[in-house]
């Protein structure tokens, strides 16, 4: 960024030191709606099914020897999968699911990663790994702030000789894939906090109970015309040719998996437990409903049990007030910095295909009352 009176770069500058707290009001997530979803698939191409689902967890009874996580691991699999644009996943699922969705209504859409690194900035101690370097790339559109995760890696391989516990293999062992073919589950809700409305995007290790499809309006023949929607006419082309030759596929397939049935999975040594507020920011950012806290002995893991920790998360967030309202701080400041300085234009990509930025130019009809 730039000011336009002086030619040296200008920079912002936000120190935890200075932040303030005390001025804001009661810092709580409210009017939590889960919009769309999608499930990333293992294809030549990118390819993602809507609205997909989380995997189904299966525990067996008894003890249950998992072999140590090894081979192609993810670490930012929409980047990885989808390097030209990760967030376009997160918008097709969502329009093709609210296709009436104001996005001018959001101030935020970020994934929940970005907004664990910026509480770990607000305070080290609520990160396990304490204060870390870290990048956010963000895009103004409108008044919509887009932070989009950078990461220096998308993607790591374990070898044969490191041992980087038993995560992933245990999610393997312990829940039933939904989706063919599927590596992953996203999910898109929305909420408020502090006046601010956030579009959040986060992973989720799967779900419990025996959630029903939706009825046919919903996932069956509306989502099916809608999907066919994407492909563009020729009255379209000459304004969104970044479209033209979409790179992302697009399936109709899943079901929509109420936010509540959702769960978060942890493993550990059973001589380290692990205690909620460790995971606490992770599931109150994502408003995960239930924890899996896995325990093993070399591998062996005896049967674990699925917690609801809606509780004990509202309990973090009552005692955190103090870091929440700077988190909401550091994001206020970003929101003013980037909506009142002038941007200087710099030779870069755009994060999504131009017929989604116009979505912040489409008027959405309102019934009269």
């Amino acid at each position: 960024m730039s000011d336009p009176k002086t030619s040296t770069e200008a920079l912002e500058e936000i120190s935890r030191h200075g932040l303030e707290s005390s001025n804001l009001a009661e810092a709580i997530i409210t009017d939590v709606e889960h919009l769309a979803s999608y499930n990333w698939i293992e294809a030549p191409k990118p390819t993602i099914a809507v609205p997909g689902s989380p995997a189904l967890w299966s525990a067996p009874q008894g003890s249950r020897q998992v072999k140590k996580d090894s081979g192609f691991v993810y670490i930012a699999q929409n980047a990885a999968r989808h390097p030209d644009s990760p967030l376009e996943p997160l918008f097709r699922a969502l329009y093709i699911e609210k296709p009436s969705f104001d996005i001018n209504s959001i101030d935020v859409v970020t994934d929940r990663n970005n907004v664990r690194k910026l509480l770990s900035f607000v305070n080290p101690t609520q990160s396990r790994y304490g204060l870390e370097a870290f990048t956010i790339e963000v895009d103004m559109t409108a008044q919509t702030a887009i932070f989009c995760r950078a990461e220096t890696a998308t993607y790591e391989v374990i070898g044969p000789g490191e041992f980087r516990g038993f995560g992933r293999e245990f999610e393997k062992s312990y829940t039933i894939n939904q989706v063919r073919d599927s590596t992953g589950h996203h999910r898109i809700i929305s909420y408020r906090l502090s006046g601010l409305s956030f579009l959040v995007r986060h992973e989720t290790d799967g779900y419990v109970g025996d959630s029903k499809p939706g009825s046919k309006d919903d996932t069956g023949d509306d989502l099916a015309k809608t999907l066919h929607s994407l492909s563009l006419t020729p009255e379209t082309t000459a304004t969104v040719q970044a479209s033209v030759k979409p790179k992302l596929t697009i399936n109709r397939e899943g079901q929509v998996v109420p936010r509540e049935l959702t769960l978060e999975i942890k493993t550990r040594v059973v001589h380290k437990p692990m205690a909620i507020p460790e995971v606490a920011a992770q599931l109150w950012i994502s408003q995960t409903p239930k924890l899996v806290r896995a325990y093993h002995q070399r591998g062996i893991f005896p049967t674990p049990k699925v917690e609801d920790v809606t509780t004990e998360i509202k309990d973090w967030e009552r005692t955190n007030q103090d870091d929440i309202k700077k988190l909401v701080e550091v994001i206020n400041r970003i929101l003013r910095v980037t909506r009142n300085w002038v941007i200087k234009k710099v030779e870069r990509k755009k994060m999504f295909p131009d017929d989604l930025y116009a979505r912040w130019n489409k008027t959405i009809p309102v019934k009269a009352e």
